[in-house]
């Protein structure tokens, strides 16, 4: 009898500590994320969130859309993938209203190519492709003024568009693409413009293979992004400090060798 009392009290403690979220609780985060680097430093944090007692389910994605549109409607928790000018951008197209919890890393942003091997190479009429969405169709004009390819007007900002071009010397012929297939275009075109997630992907290595890219000092830090209403949960401040995590700081440096920096 004195062993089943004691079994009772012990099964009766385990019920207590599920139902009042102690440590037998587990609490799930589901993270949208494109597959390079968001999905792989989220990899790495994953045991640090285990042993905070969160699973982190991780749902890979190939375009910069559906993992907005899905923590909008509450398919996902959170994402990684975007810079806050992209979310700013997003925000105000599609009337959401998704919010920044921490920012992670910058990708330095860079310009490459299978015909030339330098900017003075480009030839007159010669085709530059470049991301359709605004904010990193700008980020790819901006730095094409930065190196004296074009001249922007005055009034363009960060979501400038090929119509905001003032003097084009070489006549370039610009071609908006949606960022995920810029890789896939190189051998057809003399330029293209792409995000580092989407280069290290196609195993371009940003700091040898582009002919330009952004300083480490770029104003795009990619972001973990939620809604007002999750941005407070206790799983996402946990994922949020696991992600701005010194061990985080240098696997982000090791792993990626300055071709994304962490921001924090």
């Amino acid at each position: 009898m004195l062993n089943i009392h004691r079994k009772l009290i012990a099964l009766t403690a385990v019920a207590v500590a599920l139902a009042s979220g102690g440590v037998f609780a587990q609490d799930q985060i589901t993270v949208g994320a494109t597959a390079v680097p968001h999905a792989e430093i989220l990899e790495f944090v994953k045991p640090m969130l285990a042993r905070e007692n969160v699973t982190l389910d991780i749902k890979v994605f190939t375009d910069y859309i559906q993992p907005n549109l899905q923590v909008a409607q509450k398919k996902l928790d959170a994402n990684y993938f975007q810079h806050k000018p992209y979310l700013d951008e997003f925000n105000k197209s599609r009337g959401t209203d998704l919010v920044t919890v921490a920012g992670v890393h910058i990708e330095p942003f860079g310009a490459y190519s299978k015909k030339i091997k330098t900017l003075g190479e480009l030839k007159e009429g010669d085709s530059v492709a470049i991301p359709n969405d605004a904010t990193n169709g700008g980020r790819a004009l901006l730095l094409l003024a930065v190196h004296k390819v074009i001249t922007l007007k005055d009034s363009a900002g960060i979501t400038a568009l090929p119509r905001d071009i003032a003097d084009n010397p070489k006549k370039l012929k610009f071609r908006e693409l949606e960022a995920a297939t810029l890789p896939r275009v190189l051998g057809q075109v003399e330029l293209a413009l792409i995000n580092t997630n989407y280069a290290l992907e196609a195993k371009l290595n940003p700091l040898k293979d582009a002919l330009i890219i952004e300083g480490s000092d770029s104003p795009y830090v990619n972001v973990l992004v939620a809604r007002p209403d999750n941005t407070l949960s206790d799983a996402m401040q946990k994922l949020a400090k696991a992600l701005n995590s010194e061990e985080t700081r240098k696997f982000i440096q090791e792993k990626y060798q300055g071709a994304v920096v962490p921001a924090f």
